[in-house]
């Protein structure tokens, strides 16, 4: 995919006006995009679509018009576009009691060496973004990519059966993905 540079990124009062249709547009593709595993966490896989979208609301939320500060967003934005060959996703970790937060979240420390992709015979572990977690420290929303052998994206891209498990000492999950989900994936494979 390619990434997003200056010119795919609209002035602030430009987007003001196509906000409301654009962003309906986004919250569809990422319905299909967004794979619940158990009920505590969730991944959203991003493509260049949802990417721009975020640099466009990141932009409005901060009021950024200064080019360079929009090429510094550019440039962090960019790194959730999968590469060739490759899945990306931002993993939420969805706690409702607020009061326990740091120790629930402490609960899922080491998540990032058990999430992985169930393709037929094939397995692709999670690689996560470096940083987000310490042995007292864990962040709620992590990045994480999943680099796919060709065999791996050719039963992908066929319709295989395709889940996505977490397999954590304190939290254990599997979700199949739903058919338009996988189909809506497997296309990043393409690009």
């Amino acid at each position: 995919m390619n990434p997003v540079v200056l010119e795919d990124i609209m002035g602030l009062a430009a987007y003001e006006r196509v906000r409301q249709q654009y962003r309906q547009k986004i919250i569809a593709l990422k319905e299909k995009r967004r794979i619940p595993v158990g009920d505590k966490v969730s991944l959203v896989f991003e493509n260049r679509e949802t990417v721009i979208f975020q640099i466009q609301e990141m932009l409005r939320a901060e009021r950024i018009s200064d080019l360079e500060r929009i090429r510094e967003e550019l440039a962090t934005y960019n790194e959730l576009i999968p590469s060739p060959g490759e899945l990306s996703a931002t993993l939420f970790v969805e706690i409702e009691n607020q009061e326990n937060l740091r120790q629930e979240l402490l609960n899922f420390f080491g998540i990032d060496e058990t999430v992985s992709f169930k393709i037929g015979d094939h397995s692709v572990p999670a690689r996560f973004e470096e940083g987000r977690s310490r042995e007292d420290k864990i962040s709620a929303v992590q990045f994480v990519k999943f680099r796919f052998s060709p065999q791996a994206i050719q039963a992908f891209t066929n319709g295989a059966r395709v889940e996505l498990t977490i397999d954590h000492e304190n939290y254990r999950s599997t979700a199949c993905l739903k058919r338009e989900s996988q189909e809506s994936l497997a296309q990043d494979f393409a690009n």
